[in-house]
């Protein structure tokens, strides 16, 4: 007796029940494991960007904003630090590496994060085509920056001020391309990096573009004005000539009596003039030493990203820092572990809708079973009488079970996989790229055994019948 052929054709002559059954458990499947993949690739991919980074030293303001902005670049930062004062703070000896990053311009909406060399170390990243960065306004860019816009070694291109594309704050100074980057499927894949100070450079130029422009409408304004003050003092210099012209008289009488003491009086203030001129000019020269020191320590970056020689940083360094500076300290698996507690709400609630429909999907599958039991009991008799045995009439039970339980699990692992890779290319964001990662057989796991234990369940409940079944009763009283 062919029992799996028989378990076919019981499983087409009810084919409402079969697709019931099928499509119930393939939708809960399918919900476990999504949820299930969903998890696992947003956690893998949070701590992957981590890239190594224990704490993140920035402006005051909310530490997650600090996190997302300075590590996952998905926020505006919290504001600018002097980079004098965060170099103090990197000098201390618990601390290993100190990469501070700066950033607030764009292109085509991708960051420009002005670093240093140890920048790329912290993702792995290495340059597949082209050099890294030399100079000011050389760029190095992501491989998703490279793809999306086209870009390749050579290219120049202009950066906008602020974190959102617009052609209306675009600056003067030229980047080029000197490098492209390997994919590394993290968050350096959708960035243009290049040097500190061609951020400096950028932003200085425009400051004093700003300027100039200001001065330009200040003396405009000015030269208004002063036309205005230069006729008001014609009209009165006139006036004064008059009076002038009455008064010369008396002044010849006192001329001859000054003219000595004027004479020697002139020398004298010559004299000084010379000695404050030298004074003036060695006074200018240490002027602009200061102001050129002082431009230095008055230059600003976004933030500081610290890693740690050892764990025990973790307890003082940060407390020290907020305690004592103007600067704020955040640690980023912490702030992340926050972020994915507060969506792991959803994921939870979704989760138990996904056991719901999997209760509901074993309960239809009892229902199939059970229905085809008692409906076939007569035919059940008869292969009872041609020899078969109680084990043989439960394998063609259970054999049905694990065909619809294949048949779901096939459709609901295929049915995610096709739904996610929709989703992410709808959404179409670079944010996603490289987030879904493949789902472990570890993971897979969990879920079939929880369905394979709800099927064999029902199948025990449903084969009962067969077990107390009297085969003489049965044929006797059939019409």
């Amino acid at each position: 007796m062919n029992v799996w052929k028989i378990s076919l054709e019981n499983i087409k002559s009810k084919s409402l029940y079969t697709f019931l059954s099928v499509f119930t458990l393939a939708l809960s499947i399918a919900l476990l494991l999504g949820i299930q993949q969903l998890k696992s690739s947003f956690k893998y991919q949070t701590e992957n960007n981590l890239g190594g980074i224990d704490l993140v030293l920035g402006a005051k303001g909310s530490p997650l904003q600090l996190v997302l902005a300075s590590i996952l670049h998905m926020d505006d930062p919290t504001g600018n630090i002097k980079y004098s004062e965060a170099k103090k703070v990197a000098k201390n000896r618990m601390i290993k590496t100190a990469v501070p990053i700066s950033y607030g311009d764009n292109f085509k909406g991708y960051r420009i994060v002005g670093t240093t060399n140890e920048f790329l170390s912290l993702y792995d990243a290495k340059v597949s085509y082209g050099k890294g960065v030399e100079k000011s306004l050389d760029a190095v860019i992501g491989a998703t920056v490279a793809e999306k816009l086209g870009l390749s070694v050579g290219d120049t291109f202009l950066s906008s001020h602020g974190l959102v594309e617009n052609d209306i704050d675009v600056h003067d100074d030229k980047f080029t391309v000197v490098g492209i980057l390997e994919p590394t499927y993290k968050v350096i894949d959708r960035l243009i990096v290049t040097k500190l100070e061609s951020i400096w450079d950028v932003h200085a130029h425009h400051d004093h573009e700003e300027e100039s422009h200001s001065e330009h409408k200040n003396d405009e304004k000015h030269d208004d004005h002063a036309e205005e003050h230069h006729a008001d003092e014609h009209h009165d210099h006139e006036d004064h000539d008059h009076d002038k012209n009455d008064s010369h008289g008396n002044h010849e009488e006192h001329a001859d009596e000054h003219h000595n003491h004027d004479k020697h009086k002139n020398h004298k203030e010559h004299a000084d003039e010379h000695h404050d001129h030298d004074k003036h000019e060695g006074h200018e020269n240490h002027e602009e030493h200061h102001d050129h020191e002082e431009h230095n320590e008055n230059r600003e970056i976004t933030s500081l990203l610290i890693s740690f020689k050892t764990p025990r940083a973790l307890l003082t360094l940060p407390r020290r820092i907020n305690d004592q500076t103007n600067m704020q300290a955040a640690l980023p698996k912490f702030e992340l572990d926050k972020l994915y507690s507060y969506t792991g709400i959803g994921f939870k609630t979704i989760t138990w809708i996904a056991y719901l429909i999997l209760l509901i999907s074993g309960m239809i599958i009892f229902i199939s079973l059970y229905k085809m039991v008692k409906e076939r009991s007569f035919d059940l008799a008869l292969l009872r009488t041609f020899g078969a045995s109680n084990f043989q009439l439960i394998k063609l039970v259970s054999y049905e079970g694990l065909m619809i339980v294949l048949s779901a699990f096939a459709l609901g692992f295929g049915l995610i996989k096709i739904l996610l890779h929709f989703l992410f290319q709808y959404m179409q964001t670079d944010y996603l790229k490289g987030v879904l990662q493949p789902l472990s057989f570890n993971e897979i796991v969990p879920t079939a055994v929880l369905v394979l234990i709800i099927i064999f369940v029902s199948i025990a409940v449903a084969i009962y019948p067969i077990l107390k079944m009297k085969v003489s009763t049965i044929l006797s009283n059939e019409k």
